[in-house]
């Protein structure tokens, strides 16, 4: 009877053969170069080490005896410690002429990925490699994909180390993150837009015992009621006309590690049910099932929104405010810690000098008063984007007042208003701005002004990032 022809793999690689019979190295040799594998053999245990200190295999195909010890596997045993010990990810297949199941169990309780028997058939030998090979293959995609992952939140943490400062009013958030990051207490963050909101999260974060795990930003200003389950929870294949694939909510992927849920005051009542009721049974359902899947995520919620008035209006639910609020931080607005303002400048021109190379030294006394009296309704952002701006467009070493373009310059210096611009978002904005500069950025006292509620105010502010 003929053995069955084996199909060529698609895939081939270096394997290396360790058998101190003759005969096996030859027909393994054949086997393998007939499937444009390529084939290193060896008969000497003692020059094992020192082949794979010479070249990276794909695949060790490891005899267990021996002529020292010809039926116990020791040595094999002791070659394969050798090789985890010099290479942890390396494909071990251990080969014996004695089928002893106990041998081979033990293999791959030491790590072996699979083993084979002598006299092989080499329809399964070949079919062992191939698949050992993509394993490994996959464990090399797999180990970049962290590393890229791991080295891309890195990036992401340095972006987010810019939260400094060292008035009195910075001085206690950064007690309050020290006291709550080693807990797993839900944490709100309050704050107007730009003030830094993500940077709290990301450092109570990384000062955590999640800091090795997942952070997980979402916007749920973003997200649309219709996506809301889908994003948050996830779905199942055929939920719905375009899920096609099975796909993991956000609760899921941050599972182990922190979740951020920013601009959480922009969900509508009926969505606000459906996270209190993940939040407390700390399990989710993704659409189109019923398997319930437990969440372990420790939960940073952030918004512009006032809450509480919110709740007075019956526009956010109390047991929602309560469950995601263990402890508050509020991250004051930038005109309300402008001693930082000198240190704050200082890192964002270094920052800028480097990314632009410029010779750029400093901001004039000047620019420094104009600065200061300026209102910063887009609080850190827009310092931020002002000076890379005034970096990109100076000429000198000193940033001059002229070099600052600021979005309000035009409604602060007198008491009429530029309607030169008769687009209806324009006038708004600039209706809004100079109301807020007038009531010194009290919302409640410029939304009486305007005639409208305080909710709707914040609203507005969020669409024209005030």
């Amino acid at each position: 009877m003929h053995e069955a022809v084996f199909m060529e793999p698609q895939i081939t690689g270096k394997i290396l053969v360790l058998d101190d019979n003759e005969d096996v190295l030859i027909a393994a040799q054949m086997l393998f170069e007939r499937y444009d594998f390529k084939v290193e053999v060896e008969k000497d245990p003692e020059k094992l080490i020192p082949t794979l200190k010479r070249k990276r295999f794909d695949v060790i195909l490891l005899a267990m005896n021996y002529t020292r010890d010809a039926s116990s596997g020791r040595e094999g045993f002791d070659l394969m410690t050798q090789i985890f010990d010099y290479d942890p990810t390396s494909i071990v297949i251990p080969i014996t002429a004695y089928g002893d199941v106990e041998m081979a169990v033990k293999a791959m309780k030491i790590g072996a990925t699979d083993f084979i028997e002598k006299p092989w058939k080499n329809e399964r030998m070949l079919a062992t490699v191939s698949s050992a090979i993509r394993l490994g293959n996959s464990r090399q995609e797999a180990d970049s994909l962290r590393s890229k992952q791991e080295q891309l939140s890195r990036d992401i943490d340095q972006s987010y180390t810019q939260f400094i400062g060292q008035s009195e009013a910075i001085q206690q958030v950064f007690k309050v993150i020290d006291k709550v990051a080693e807990t797993d207490a839900n944490v709100l963050i309050m704050g107007e837009n730009g003030s830094g909101k993500e940077f709290v999260a990301r450092e109570i974060h990384r000062r955590s015992h999640r800091r090795n795990e997942v952070f997980l930003s979402v916007d749920l200003g973003a997200i649309s009621e219709t996506l809301f389950d889908s994003e948050l929870f996830g779905h199942v294949k055929g939920a719905f006309t375009d899920a096609k694939h099975d796909r993991k909510g956000r609760f899921e992927v941050a599972s182990g590690g922190t979740l951020f849920l920013d601009e959480i005051g922009n969900l509508s009542v009926s969505l606000q049910q459906k996270l209190l009721t993940s939040l407390h049974s700390r399990e989710i359902t993704r659409v189109g099932s019923n398997n319930k899947i437990p969440i372990d995520v420790r939960l940073i919620c952030a918004t512009n929104m006032p809450l509480l008035e919110m709740i007075e209006e019956k526009t956010f639910r109390q047991d929602l405010f309560y469950r995601i609020n263990t402890v508050e931080i509020n991250i004051p607005a930038l005109r309300e810690r402008l001693d930082d303002l000198p240190l704050l400048l200082d890192h964002f021109i270094s920052i800028n000098v480097k990314k632009y190379k410029k010779k750029i030294r400093r901001v004039s006394s000047k620019a420094l008063k104009r600065l200061q009296e300026y209102r910063w309704p887009g609080n850190i952002r827009e310092l931020q984007h002002a000076v890379e701006r005034a970096v990109i467009m100076s000429d000198g070493d000193i940033l001059e007042p002229e070099d600052f373009f600021l979005s309000s310059s035009k409604a602060s210096s007198g008491n009429s208003l530029d309607l030169s611009d008769y687009n209806l978002e324009s006038v708004e904005k600039m209706i809004i701005e100079r109301v807020l500069q007038m009531r010194h950025g009290n919302v409640s006292h410029a939304a009486k002004d305007l005639g409208i509620t305080r909710t709707s105010l914040y609203r507005r502010m969020e669409k024209h990032e005030l």
